[in-house]
């Protein structure tokens, strides 16, 4: 039995070390080249490899210089002097470790149109993780869809003279009404690689300021400088507005419906040259070739004038009788953003081509009460879920009341930033319960309180086993 054991244990071994072979590749004793360089190499006693070239090299010796093997070039065995033991301590003399295979890069994933997932579960994902803005949902799922649709199997029939144009987005919302974050999830969803740019910092080519094609250097640089899978990507353009036609100046307006005019050709789709890994053009800086042909654009602002255009439109349009709306009727709409149309744009500034490029125009409702306490409960990523998570690090539970939800979303609307106040609000008080609650182990939960919101009390302690109304050291004065 001990023999079969014994047995047994030599061929696992041996198979444990041959799957370890299987990671590793052999290397040339002489030249120090690994086998997927220098080829199949000649295995020699003591683990000593050697490859073919180092091989003939050694018989061109023998047969010039006769039994000669000092001859032979970095053979150190040949050339010692066997009395002189501290040769063997020469670095040179070590012999060679198996190196570790190189594993090859993957190959690119070649998308099919079975990849995009259909309108409906394209929402149904940003649902997820978008709370409200239904219409805005809809209508960029279908164009996303839509576009890659067009990307994937669009103009494949050469004798088809249908020509599928682009659908590049435009949103139009007011800060904090999750422009970004919805660009940014779907992105995320699509696994496709996202480029954000600000438009602010864009200017006409030859004056200070990054040039219009650093928005798609910026996309490569997200695909890992691959450009077939940039040229499935996406790129949002942020702060929109702020290149609107100037209005009474007399200067060049470079920053301005200048570039407005050089972003149609990125817009439209046209292969360009961009520079990889700089936002600047220069003779140092390599190049590469993108097609913007399918590259989706969405471009997005606050347009923050822009509700008052909407209104002098909805006003002239008012008329008397029963069936007219009074004029004051728009003064106290707060969703005037989603009834906006081309003619408005082109009011505040952008130009017509500019407009026809971006044929679909999503419009973002503002924000209300009930949005603001959905943001910080239901999203998948919620405000309040992270700090729950925080403190579930220290093994406390952390709860909120309805009244004090209520009270941060009524205080974020007062700020009129959008979803981006309640972060602000939060980590202000947040901030001592976050630097207290370690301090005592034996704190259970902590429910935060509407009083202690308002700065008259503090929030209801639960300490593990029991319930204790623990204000004294943890109210805020």
């Amino acid at each position: 039995m001990e023999d079969q054991e014994k047995s047994l244990k030599i061929e696992e071994d041996g198979r444990d070390s041959q799957e370890e072979d299987k990671d590793y590749e052999k290397v040339c004793y002489i030249c120090r080249r690994p086998e997927s360089k220098a080829g199949s190499m000649v295995s020699m006693p003591g683990k000593i490899y050697l490859c073919h070239d180092c091989m003939q090299k050694a018989f061109d010796a023998l047969n010039q210089n006769g039994m000669d093997l000092g001859q032979i070039p970095n053979m150190p065995f040949m050339n010692l002097n066997i009395g002189d033991l501290s040769n063997f301590m020469r670095p040179d003399m070590s012999i060679p470790k198996k190196q570790k295979i190189k594993k090859k890069k993957e190959e690119p994933k070649h998308y099919s149109i079975q990849d995009i997932p259909a309108p409906h579960q394209i929402k149904h994902r940003l649902d997820e993780y978008v709370v409200g803005q239904e219409q805005a949902k809809k209508v960029m799922a279908v164009a996303v869809y839509n576009h890659y649709k067009r990307a994937l199997l669009g103009n494949q029939d050469e004798s088809d003279e249908i020509t599928i144009e682009k659908s590049n987005i435009l949103m139009v919302g007011p800060t904090g009404s999750g422009k970004t974050y919805l660009v940014k999830t779907l992105a995320k969803l699509l696994d496709v690689p996202l480029a954000i740019a600000d438009a602010t910092s864009l200017t006409e080519a030859g004056y200070i300021g990054d040039d219009i094609e650093s928005v798609v250097s910026k996309l490569l640089a997200a695909a890992d400088n691959d450009v077939e899978k940039a040229e499935r990507g996406i790129i949002f353009i942020d702060e929109i507005d702020k290149i609107a036609k100037k209005q009474q100046t007399n200067t060049r307006d470079v920053s301005g419906e200048s570039v407005q005019q050089e972003l149609l050709k990125l817009l439209e789709g046209s292969i360009v040259e961009v520079p990889v890994g700089s936002n600047q053009k220069n003779a140092m800086t390599p190049m590469a070739t993108v097609n913007t042909d399918h590259i989706l654009f969405i471009c997005g602002g606050a347009f923050p004038d822009l509700e008052e255009i909407i209104r002098e439109r909805l006003r002239k349009r008012s008329s008397m009788g029963f069936g007219g709306e009074l004029k004051d009727t728009f003064d106290q709409d707060k969703q005037l953003l989603t009834k906006v149309e081309n003619d408005d744009l082109r009011k505040f500034g952008m130009i017509p081509e500019f407009l026809g490029r971006l044929p679909v125009t999503v419009s973002l409702e503002r924000p209300d009460k009930n949005f603001m306490m959905k943001v910080l409960m239901e999203p998948k990523n919620a405000i309040i879920k992270q700090y729950e998570k925080l403190l579930a690090y220290d093994e406390v539970k952390l709860d909120f009341d309805e009244t004090a939800l209520e009270w941060i979303a009524e205080e974020a609307l007062k700020k009129d930033t959008g979803a981006r106040a309640l972060r602000a609000i939060l980590e202000e008080f947040m901030l001592d319960i976050m630097y207290e609650i370690p301090k005592d182990p034996n704190i259970g939960a902590v429910v935060i309180t509407r009083p202690y919101l308002e700065k008259r009390g503090g929030p209801r302690i639960e300490m593990r086993g029991t319930m204790v109304a623990a204000e004294s050291a943890y109210s805020r004065s």
